[in-house]
């Protein structure tokens, strides 16, 4: 009996997982049309000197708190695009939408992140993934 190879579990912890990440969110921040202070709040409210490094798209191990920003920013895109993945631009237009909905009681979703503490981030993106199903 063959016992199959164990496969290396991907460090998302590396400095090349932090470089995708990091690509990602500059990408989509650019879809978006975010500012430089904006994105900054996004990433945890990082110093000037940090966000310049991180433009670089440096092989870099992140922080888990900036980690796990990004990965519900990339929840949130991933849900945008399939709840509009007829009107790619609606996608990306929403975060910029007033939005009555709980939580965000008016406020456009991107004003409601910029509110600076993971949980708000993890709000949009929990919202999205009620509204999807």
């Amino acid at each position: 009996m063959t016992i199959p190879a164990k496969q290396a579990s991907p460090d998302i912890q590396g400095g090349e997982a932090g470089r995708v990440a990091l690509k990602f969110f500059f990408n989509l921040m650019d879809k978006w049309g975010c500012t430089k202070e904006q994105q900054r709040t996004l990433l945890g409210s990082i110093g000037n000197t940090t966000y310049f490094s991180y433009k670089k798209l440096p092989s870099v191990r992140l922080p888990h708190d900036t980690l796990e920003r990004i990965s519900y920013l990339m929840g949130i895109h991933k849900s945008l695009r399939i709840l509009f993945s007829n009107h790619e631009e609606r996608a990306y237009e929403w975060v910029h939408k007033p939005n009555s909905a709980a939580p965000f009681n008016g406020r456009s979703a991107l004003e409601y992140m910029l509110g600076g503490q993971v949980v708000d981030v993890a709000d949009v993106r929990r919202y999205l993934d009620g509204v999807r199903g």
